[in-house]
């Protein structure tokens, strides 16, 4: 037994409630079970609670023994002077004041319902399960898990809004420049997302801004910060991007020493880093305010539209600056977009719109469940215990789910853990 299973039962007042008494036999009225602390200091502030004919307000501590008291040396500790009340699951020493007047002890061993107990005990069972409630996952309210896979989804955006606020700080608040590197970063995919991402954070984008109206240009500074300019190569079209970033390096003092070389092994030719980078430099190109057009749009098929853009000319005949290849139009795929919609541009348009205090929280939630749910082994193994994942706010929120709460055993915070729980 974990010490959070008796902050659960306390918090949600999960045992026998009615005629409640201390080990001394002193009758307890809990008027208000505190606020959960989980921080340093006592389990519960801002307790009420009456303890024979004497009304108290002040803190609970909860442990698994009363011993545990002197094992985490309280005793010593300013902070718990004003524990009106140790919840324990069992009372096995007594524990005193600085004044040397008992503290009163509420013992839940003989007051929680058994079978909450047992589901509890079955819930941790040790066994090699790939998530504690894979055997009841099935049974779970459908009610219940839509709601939670709606919480999930809006925490998973809170998340992965740390990022976006610490690149906002850096670029003292520039949304166009930091939409770039987050567009950046997801235009690498999994390989190269970091070598893409430090290539975004190598560009001033004020040198976007200066360049964008000239597709060629654009690509000449993309491919020569990313160091594929750097080889001896015979053809036209090469040469032009190598002499135009020549230029550019030198009017613009830029430095690519700190981006991480780019990856081509493995890789399907059309996430080359050739083809993406082609494609992100039209795609600035084609729209001088991006940033804006995203935020204004609010219907999945408005971003389709948006980021329908393909490669420069060079580019629909090759996959790399040497070889030839058959020609092809190599536009953004609609499962590419999908990505950059779940990655990028629903998380920006989240944090966005929570900066400038206006809630649309619904719109993204519309938008997220329009969008076909990734795949991957989270998604697959929990699809296998229960057909659940339909969208990528289904998907994203399961990824949530297993990272933040199965892996950390949260079992207890968790709505799924919960229904479990109270059978």
């Amino acid at each position: 037994m974990q010490e959070d299973f008796l902050h659960y039962i306390w918090k949600h007042k999960k045992f026998r409630f009615n005629n409640l008494e201390t080990t001394t036999g002193e009758s307890i009225v809990v008027t208000s079970v505190g606020q959960h602390n989980f921080n340093s200091g006592p389990d519960f502030f801002n307790a009420k609670i009456k303890v024979g004919d004497q009304l108290w307000a002040g803190n609970v501590e909860i442990h698994i023994k009363s011993s545990d008291w002197f094992v985490h040396s309280h005793e010593q500790d300013k902070a718990y002077d004003n524990v009106i009340l140790h919840v324990v699951w069992e009372d096995d020493t007594e524990v005193f004041r600085k004044d040397n007047t008992p503290i009163p002890t509420l013992q839940l061993k003989d007051i929680v319902d058994v079978a909450m107990l047992n589901n509890y005990e079955k819930l941790f069972a040790k066994q090699n399960k790939w998530i504690n409630c894979e055997n009841d996952f099935p049974s779970t309210d459908d009610f219940v898990l839509t709601n939670w896979l709606e919480r999930l989804y809006l925490e998973r955006l809170e998340r992965k809004s740390e990022t976006i606020n610490t690149l906002l700080v850096a670029s003292k608040n520039d949304w166009e420049s930091v939409f770039f590197k987050m567009l950046t970063k997801n235009f690498g995919l999994k390989v190269n997302g970091e070598s893409f991402f430090s290539l975004g954070q190598s560009i001033d984008f004020s040198i976007i801004r200066k360049t964008q109206s000239n597709p060629h240009v654009l690509e000449a500074f993309l491919f020569g910060q990313a160091g594929l300019l750097e080889q001896d190569i015979e053809n036209a079209y090469y040469l032009d991007l190598k002499n135009e970033y020549k230029f550019l390096k030198q009017k613009f003092g830029l430095q690519n020493n700190q981006v991480l070389p780019l990856q081509f092994f493995r890789l399907r030719p059309s996430n080359f880093p050739t083809i993406r980078l082609s494609q992100l430099a039209n795609l600035y190109n084609k729209h001088q305010n991006l940033f804006s057009k995203v935020i204004e749009s609010n219907k999945v098929e408005d971003f389709y539209e948006l980021f329908k853009v393909s490669t420069s000319d060079f580019w629909e005949t090759h996959y790399t600056f040497q070889k030839t290849s058959k020609t092809s139009i190599k536009t953004l795929s609609k499962s590419f977009v999908d990505l950059l919609l779940i990655n990028t541009i629903l998380p920006i348009k989240f944090c966005y719109a929570k900066q400038k205090g206006v809630e649309i929280d619904s719109e993204i939630i519309k938008i997220a469940t329009a969008i076909t749910s990734e795949k991957n082994n989270i998604i697959s193994a929990f699809n296998n215990l229960k057909k659940v994942s339909k969208s990528s706010l289904d998907s994203q929120a399961l990824i949530q789910l297993k990272t933040e709460y199965c892996d950390k055993n949260n079992c207890l915070k968790c709505a799924v853990g919960n229904q479990f729980l109270n059978r």
